[in-house]
């Protein structure tokens, strides 16, 4: 355990300035942060953070430092993270615009043409969106606990008119912001940490409990928050149009999750570990925030999975089009 501490403490240091990637969604200015680190003639690899009320991309620092031997760029999303957060109904295609905007502009600005891709949770499931409608964006995918279902569409087992209205009541003034800071109190993030995100609940220190507190209460954080929580961030509607995406990616592709994953999320990882020509690997413990958790246990199948001679078949879909 202490060393799993030390690993984060030091990642998570701000030694690191980030670089700001400005965008324009639909007439309204975004200003998203990313780092950069590694040595400067290796390849470029992406890591995307989950999405979540906590979301930044603080969590993958100690990750990126375990693949210390690899150029990592690691970035938030629009809405999350300690960027300015305009009041907005953050939705799939802005993700998607999103994503496709950072990939250019970081293929400029690193002069290279495609790089692996290294995606959490709801992330991972617009890495395989983008590379699914634009083949060769990434060379590798490799994806960490996927999901592609907001929390209230999952405890509810589908999308249900109440999610809108509950998204149009966080968002609305005075009350929205009541609603909001009610539930992301410190013990109601404390218990939800606990019980889904770190498999060791010694894990959550007051210092990470107290810096991601903070997230909570950047201005206008209840916007990006309250659309992820009910399910205007899905990157697919259904199960069917999930794995029908992941049929198309042409490239090799590896997922890691782990046995203490919430079973609802864990039977979606299962359904795409069960697809021809998916790697996936079960580690001995961890769930959906095993990335930053479990950074030094993730981080040399990552690099194993990224060193490997590529299969015969490689250039093909394993995976068969649909």
């Amino acid at each position: 355990m202490s060393d799993r501490v030390a690993a984060l403490t030091k990642a998570s240091s701000p030694s690191i300035e980030p670089i700001t990637f400005a965008w324009n969604w639909r007439g309204t200015p975004i200003r998203v942060g990313y780092e950069v680190s590694g040595p400067a003639s290796a390849e470029p690899i992406l890591l995307l953070p989950a999405m979540s009320t906590v979301s930044t991309r603080d969590e993958l620092r100690a990750l990126a430092h375990h693949l210390g031997t690899r150029r990592s760029v690691v970035t938030d999303w629009p809405g999350f993270g300690n960027m300015p957060r305009p009041r907005l109904d953050y939705d799939r295609a802005l993700c998607r615009g999103f994503l496709g905007e950072l990939v250019a502009h970081l293929k400029s600005e690193l002069e290279s043409t495609s790089f692996p891709v290294v995606a959490c949770g709801h992330s991972a499931g617009y890495a395989i969106d983008l590379e699914a409608r634009q083949p060769g964006t990434f060379t590798h995918l490799v994806l960490i606990e996927p999901t592609w279902r907001g929390p209230l569409p999952t405890m509810m087992s589908g999308r249900k008119p109440i999610q809108g209205h509950i998204r149009r009541l966080i968002h609305s003034p005075v009350i929205g912001e009541l609603l909001y800071r009610l539930n992301v109190s410190r013990p109601v993030v404390r218990m939800m940490y606990r019980r889904h995100v770190f498999a060791d609940p010694a894990f959550l220190t007051n210092d990470l409990l107290a810096d991601r507190m903070g997230l909570t209460r950047q201005p206008g954080a209840r916007f990006a928050s309250a659309c992820f929580v009910t399910g205007a961030l899905d990157p697919f509607d259904d199960r069917a149009s999930f794995l029908a995406a992941a049929r198309r990616v042409q490239g090799p592709m590896l997922m890691l999750y782990g046995p203490d994953t919430p079973p609802k999320s864990r039977a979606e990882m299962e359904a795409l570990a069960d697809l021809p020509g998916i790697e996936s690997r079960l580690l001995d413990r961890g769930t959906l925030g095993m990335a930053e958790e479990l950074a030094g246990d993730v981080a040399p199948l990552i690099d194993g999975f990224l060193s490997a001679k590529p299969s015969p078949s490689s250039g093909q879909n394993p995976r068969g089009g649909v």
